[in-house]
């Protein structure tokens, strides 16, 4: 089921004319707003946190000349919908397969940044047959090796206090600095964030049903998705999409240190790249060398 939706166009958010906005109910009622935009083969655009599909402004218009893009505000963010529960990895997952089947998208070429692009490697380990190829921004794959990770665990202490029952959704909803100061430690160049989408992030995240899906989301990845990782779960499991993993070299979160090769028994076609003086939004700070990588990839 779709409806779709008449947007004004802002001096602060100009899109190009063939952007169209839509809602399309996925499952359980779920609906998430999506937009897109150009033409050719599909390519679903899964954004990272505090963002949602308007991350990809700067991306749109460098591959929108030869991709139907589709930017997805995932459940709990932008303008979807956000229910009390389902931030989980399996239930994010779910979501995107049932995009996929009420947008009649049998394949499609995959992005996906930070969280999104966690989904994106479950995505591509659950339904394989969904997805042609996958880009992977500022993300590690499913089986690092803890102990080039373990070291580097200082550095999510953010998501310490996120996880944290009301305490994270109380950090969203009200103190807003807490967001712009992880967006703005998220780039090397701080003129990367135009001040108008640097407030509406902070906004967004701040509504009182976006910030307990934050929270609810860090907690999910603490509670299930860790536990599954420190106990080998994923170790079975073989990604056959072909993946490029894009990462940052000054990424606060995920320095390349990290980014380790899998090997192929358990990734047949996975590629490592780092972009220099890059920080955790690639696709903000380098969105010429994101496209260029996606089209390298996509063409291959």
């Amino acid at each position: 089921m779709e409806t779709f939706e008449s947007r004004p166009r802002s001096a602060e958010s100009e899109e190009p004319q063939d952007v169209r906005h839509r809602y399309v109910t996925v499952r359980d009622g779920l609906r998430l707003h999506i937009t897109e935009t150009g033409q050719g083969e599909p390519v679903l655009l899964l954004h990272g946190f505090p963002q949602d599909g308007r991350a990809w402004r700067r991306l749109a218009p460098l591959l929108g000349d030869q991709y139907r893009l589709i930017c997805v505000d995932q459940r709990g963010f932008g303008r979807s919908d956000a229910p009390r529960t389902g931030y989980d990895t399996d239930t994010r997952v779910a979501d995107v397969i049932a995009l996929l089947d009420a947008l009649a998208l049998d394949r499609v070429h995959l992005i996906g940044h930070d969280w999104g692009a966690w989904a994106g490697f479950h995505l591509c380990l659950r339904a394989p047959q969904r997805v042609r190829r996958f880009l992977a921004l500022n993300m590690m794959h499913p089986w690092p090796r803890h102990r080039r990770l373990l070291p580097q665990a200082w550095r999510f202490w953010y998501t310490a206090l996120l996880e944290q029952p009301l305490l994270g959704r109380w950090l969203l909803h009200k103190r807003p600095a807490f967001t712009r100061h992880l967006l703005r430690k998220g780039v090397v160049d701080r003129t990367t964030w135009e001040p108008a989408v640097l407030d509406e992030y902070t906004r967004s995240s701040a509504e009182p049903g976006r910030a307990r899906a934050g929270e609810a989301l860090h907690r999910a990845f603490a509670l299930r998705d860790i536990a599954r990782l420190a106990l080998g779960r994923y170790r079975k499991l073989c990604l056959t999409t072909p993946t490029v993993i894009l990462g940052g070299e000054r990424d606060f979160m995920l320095p390349p240190s990290v980014l380790t090769p899998p090997g192929t028994a358990r990734a047949s076609d996975l590629r490592i790249e780092v972009l220099p003086d890059v920080g955790h939004y690639a696709h903000e700070e380098r969105p010429d060398a994101v496209a260029e990588a996606a089209r390298t990839l996509f063409g291959s």
